[in-house]
């Protein structure tokens, strides 16, 4: 009897467990999928700083509906501020208390803590200019700094405490500024006549956007209410003030002539100039004469620095009259290397002689420094070295590691492996050289700070196709605390599951994408499958559009492609109908089914694709080039962005127009648009001035002529991407994605069904 009793309880425990399973699983599905309105009302926490004791941070939460009102018109006005709204929080890491600053959601930037964390620095957008304000933590007022008569705030200024607190260093500018900017975009974009000329120096958007950089740095006294001028008007890049207070050292901008080595590349000179009680006294001097060709990394006490230029390691501080080489052979000369075994050996070694400056220790006694074999750590005054952290830079399935923070003689880095879904956060200790891991899970770890006490961490997590949260933890990563929950409204969405697929390319080169299934996939059935390509792919991270597209059944595949210098247009067709060929072998794609479309340089491989192949069905190119030779000058103002991209960086020419014009012309879509027999939709913003509309215009024609089948979609207002000028645009442009997808890689099913139900009705 006590047996049978077990029994039937058994039986009744496991159908209650199986009704309840049931149960979930159907109200799992009857949950709406992901719209786009869910997508503009997702809210994306960031930290903007944490007090120096990692009790408070200050951050903010905005949506993509914050961002909507855009005016593309001015892109490149250096008076124009774009709609940037956002919630700003304080949030106690103790206890997770939330406080709101504003009753509202304001434009801010530049939160800045003072040392003892009582008071909160920022930015505010009021009308068309930023004022400074401080919040006091104690108290919870606001209050608005007046500045000087006739002087506002640079709307790119770091706000930096004085040690005590008293004073906070804001850069500013003269009221006439504005008016002087606005003045030469309307000359550039309305005037009746626009002369240029190789005479100037500068290119004209090159010389407007410089304009930006001009700014005076002053102090302002909280107790008195003064405003004391400490770096006179200039072109300022960067300004630090040491720990101590005692000196300001800053860059000056000293370009002669537009850089067509590095996009909006620019010449500076240090500068440092002594304090006394946050005023100057003396002249500034000259630290370094020129930073042409390298980048500073500066110690947290701001008395010590580290570069390298041409591969080689140099440190100094601000009390030395010039930088020292503590690596590779001084005034060595580059010799051409002959083309011989030998040679190559010999390169090869030289060029693990070559070293990065990664990070400078707190007092400038040590640095970090990286090379093609991994980090190593190398003592700031003799150069002697070792490694501690070995990663073949020839290994692509090793982890990456990324240098986050320093603390003492601990090392915090990122860790992410490469061959599957495993991040987290690893420490390495100088003296007893151990590394240790801290957390290594599947989530997503970013943005991660620690506090200048070493105490707390404050960092966001996302689990896979989720948005983000904001997350504390110890130093040693022991006692984790959730600090927001941004998005609880997605808890009645369904958002697709993701895998990570691997398969290998037509070179047998292994490669990785991210597949995220339609939100009502059943094993064994075959989905309309879209891929959504660019370069490189590995993290399932959450995108607004891809869970549009999921909801609406189809699956999303965002594929990885080796791109190989000089001949990146290949990429694509081994890369991107490989992973095709696993998701068919998968059973998850239908191979009469495929969609592929990309943004930017993603549209112009799409474009690119589809002259190469004829599997996909459907494809969207958004903002994507067709002409490499038309598009070579063009968007001037973007400088010389689109002359250095096919010469030296993203494009992958590794030549100009005159050395290879045989190979712009073979990754140029325009050129092969006979070819192309997959229905193209061309969507773009009249507005883009990183890749002009005209590209679009220029393969609407050519197809308009071949008699293919395409459409062009431009928004009047739209820049580069999808357009955010109203959201009724950001309904259109996704309406208009799932009807081409719907009509290319569903019509058939569509009409079938249709068909169906009329026979059933006849019946």
């Amino acid at each position: 009897m006590r047996h049978m009793l077990i029994r039937r309880f058994a039986a009744f425990v496991l159908v209650a467990s199986l009704a309840l399973i049931v149960s979930y699983v159907s109200t799992a599905q009857n949950q709406p999928g992901f719209t786009v309105d869910d997508m503009l009302d997702v809210v994306n926490y960031g930290v903007a700083d944490v007090s120096d004791d990692g009790r408070w941070v200050a951050a903010t939460g905005a949506t993509l509906r914050d961002r909507i009102g855009i005016d593309n018109t001015r892109f490149g006005d250096p008076s124009y501020i774009a709609p940037s709204n956002a919630e700003v929080l304080v949030i106690d890491t103790q206890t997770g208390r939330t406080r709101k600053l504003f009753s509202d959601k304001r434009q801010v930037r530049q939160l800045k803590w003072s040392a003892d964390g009582n008071r909160l620095a920022m930015l505010v957008l009021k009308g068309e200019v930023f004022e400074p304000v401080i919040w006091e933590r104690s108290s919870g007022n606001l209050q608005t700094i007046k500045l000087p008569q006739s002087k506002s705030a640079a709307e790119n200024s770091d706000l930096l405490w004085t040690p005590s607190g008293d004073k906070l260093l804001i850069a500013l500018r003269p009221d006439e500024w504005r008016k002087q900017a606005h003045q030469r975009f309307e000359a550039e974009t309305r005037a009746t006549v626009v002369s240029h000329s190789s005479k100037e120096p500068f290119l004209a958007w090159d010389d407007l956007r410089r304009m930006s950089a001009v700014r005076t740095v002053a102090a302002y006294d909280l107790k008195t209410g003064e405003t004391q001028e400490l770096i006179a008007q200039a072109k300022l890049n960067t300004y630090n003030l040491s720990e101590d207070g005692s000196l300001i050292a800053y860059q000056e901008d000293i370009t002669k002539k537009t850089d067509y080595d590095v996009i909006f590349g620019s010449d500076n000179q240090v500068m440092i100039k002594t304090l006394s009680g946050s005023r100057t006294s003396g002249e500034a001097r000259v630290l370094i004469k020129s930073t042409k060709g390298f980048s500073l990394v500066w110690s947290r006490d701001g008395r010590h620095y580290a570069y390298a230029k041409d591969g080689n390691l140099f440190t100094g501080s601000v009390d030395d009259k010039e930088a020292r080489q503590i690596s590779g052979k001084k005034d060595e000369k580059t010799e051409p290397v002959k083309d011989d075994a030998n040679n190559k050996d010999a390169e090869k070694n030289k060029e693990k002689e070559r070293f990065s400056a990664v990070r400078l220790s707190a007092k400038g006694d040590w640095l970090i420094a990286s090379n093609k074999e991994g980090l190593w750590l190398v003592d700031a005054n003799s150069g002697a070295r070792e490694i501690f952290l070995k990663m073949n830079e020839e290994d692509k399935e090793a982890p990456r590691y990324q240098v986050l923070e320093l603390n003492g003689d601990d090392i915090y880095l990122s860790y992410a492996s490469r061959t599957k879904w495993e991040r987290g956060l690893v420490k390495y200790n100088r003296t007893t050289r151990q590394m240790a891991d801290l957390i290594k899970d599947s989530r997503i770890y970013s943005n991660l700070r620690l506090s200048k006490d070493g105490s707390t961490f404050i960092f966001s997590v996302a689990e896979g196709n989720r948005p983000s949260d904001l997350f504390t933890a110890d130093s040693e990563f022991k006692n984790i605390r959730r600090l927001t929950d941004s998005n609880p409204q997605l808890k009645n969405r369904r958002l697709s599951r993701t895998e990570l697929v691997s398969y290998l390319d037509v070179d047998g080169t292994r490669s990785y994408g991210v597949l995220y299934y339609p939100i009502d996939y059943e094993p064994g059935k075959k989905y309309p499958t879209v891929f959504n390509i660019y370069e490189q792919f590995f993290d399932d991270t959450f995108q607004g559009t891809i869970n549009v597209l999921t909801a609406n059944g189809y699956a999303v595949v965002q594929p990885s492609v080796n791109l190989e210098q000089g001949f990146p247009g290949e990429a694509w067709v081994k890369g991107v109908t490989a992973a095709a060929n696993k998701l068919i072998e998968m059973g998850v794609a239908d191979p009469e089914r495929l969609g592929v479309q990309g943004t930017s340089y993603g549209g112009y491989a799409t474009n690119l694709l589809i002259t190469q192949t004829n599997r996909f069905k459907a494809a969207i190119n958004i903002s994507g080039k067709v002409n490499m030779v038309s598009f070579y000058t063009d968007s001037p103002r973007l400088g010389v962005r689109n002359i250095h991209a096919p010469e030296k960086s993203q494009d992958r020419i590794g030549a100009t127009l005159w050395q290879q014009p045989q190979k712009y012309i073979a990754h140029s879509a325009i050129m092969f648009a006979d070819r192309i027999k997959t229905p193209l939709l061309l969507m773009t913003g009249d507005q883009d001035h990183n890749v002009p509309a005209r590209q679009a215009m220029e393969m609407y024609y050519a197809l308009r002529r071949l008699g293919k089948e395409v459409a062009w979609v431009s928004y009047t207002n739209g820049g580069h991407g999808m357009p955010t000028t109203t959201v009724e645009e950001v309904r259109d442009y996704h309406k208009r994605i799932l009807a081409w997808y719907d009509d290319h890689l569903k019509g058939d099913l569509k009409k079938k069904a249709e068909e169906a139900k009329t026979q059933g009705q006849e019946r």
